[in-house]
């Protein structure tokens, strides 16, 4: 059991770092904190729990919002008037990005990389309903979108305009900090429900979200093990790209803490045939989990770190674990997106067994 001076000296850290983070809340906290039951029935002794984050209540949710909270007062901060980011049709961050930017009455230009698809859905479709203006690369190449959102803030700010630019999925040190506030939240759900998880599961895509978790975790102090799957890039790349952002973070914090890709650890082997594209072990883990506890995850993120975390647990790798925790960030929109044919797949090899 954790003791209540270590406890004390954490309330200390959450209430001093905090008011160093600026924030404009969008949305109602804490996010739930439930327990997998009936999953966790099937995993052999293992209790998993779930962090809702998909259940943030603003802008169709999805942990990007807790990022976007903090970048948000730093261009209100800075009076900026047009917001712009980037990264394929389907982003949640992009489609998070165009809510942020209608509630705060700016602007919001959307740069994805590629041509225009023929079929408006998911979030493409939320996105342009939220006035976004569009701007696509032409290059299939998902860097393409970095440097398009320079040219386009340049071009803003000749223009006269206040733009603010945030880098593709949000991945800078004010997004980090962000999910260093959902780690303290989660301490404090931990601490009401006497709950002591001994690892924390989540999808790693552009790494914002991890580098959160990673400086929130060593801010307090605490043991949890961090367990991110890939699903974007190679484990090595997510893992350099996680301690460069967690190094900046913890220097906006007046921290002279250095975080190398040995503390990122990252597993592979579950992006399938590439970012954004369902895989079938992906659809299998989404089905799982919905016809046991009748929660959706989302076939990009978090069906995929779900498929990962599964086979962990049928090769044996997390046996000295019994309470592990998934971090739900968010990601259904991605289900009216396409005819949902990698999913029916799943389905009739299931009717057909």
């Amino acid at each position: 059991m954790i003791s209540d001076d270590a406890n004390q000296h954490r309330q200390a850290t959450v209430e001093r770092i905090t008011q160093q983070i600026p924030r404009h809340v969008l949305a109602h906290y804490p996010t739930p904190l439930m327990q997998a039951k009936r999953l966790s029935e099937t995993l052999a002794g293992t209790q998993l729990w779930l962090k809702r984050d998909d259940l943030i209540s603003f802008g169709l949710g999805g942990n990007k919002i807790r990022g976007l909270e903090v970048m948000l007062a730093d261009a209100v901060a800075k009076n900026a008037n047009w917001l712009i980011t980037g990264a394929g049709v389907q982003s949640n961050h992009v489609r998070a990005t165009a809510a942020v930017a209608a509630h705060a009455g700016m602007r919001c230009t959307a740069v994805y990389w590629g041509k225009p698809p023929a079929i408006s859905d998911g979030n493409y479709r939320v996105t342009q309903m939220l006035n976004s203006a569009f701007h696509f690369t032409g290059d299939d190449d998902r860097a393409s979108v970095d440097t398009h959102i320079h040219q386009i803030t340049a071009e803003l700010r000749e223009q006269g305009d206040r733009p603010y630019a945030i880098p593709r999925g949000g991945a800078c040190a004010m997004g980090v900090l962000g999910h260093v506030l959902a780690v303290f939240e989660l301490y404090q759900q931990c601490l009401a429900q006497s709950l002591e998880p001994d690892a924390i599961v989540m999808a790693v895509g552009s790494g914002g979200t991890y580098a959160g978790w990673l400086l929130g975790l060593r801010l307090l102090n605490l043991p949890w093990e961090m367990l991110g799957y890939t699903v974007s890039r190679e484990p090595e790349q997510a893992s350099q790209q996680i301690a460069d952002l967690a190094t900046e973070a913890a220097a906006f914090l007046r921290l002279d803490w250095t975080f190398s890709a040995t503390d990122t650890p990252v597993h592979g082997g579950f992006i399938g045939q590439g970012y954004g594209i369902p895989s079938p072990e992906a659809a299998e883990a989404i089905k799982r989990v919905g016809r046991t506890e009748g929660i959706l995850l989302d076939p990009v993120y978090t069906g995929k770190a779900m498929a990962g975390f599964l086979h962990g647990l049928r090769d044996k790798q997390f046996d000295d674990y019994q309470r592990i925790l998934f971090v739900h960030t968010g990601g259904e929109p991605a289900f009216f997106a396409g005819n949902g044919e990698w999913l029916n797949r799943t389905l009739r090899g299931l009717n057909n067994q």
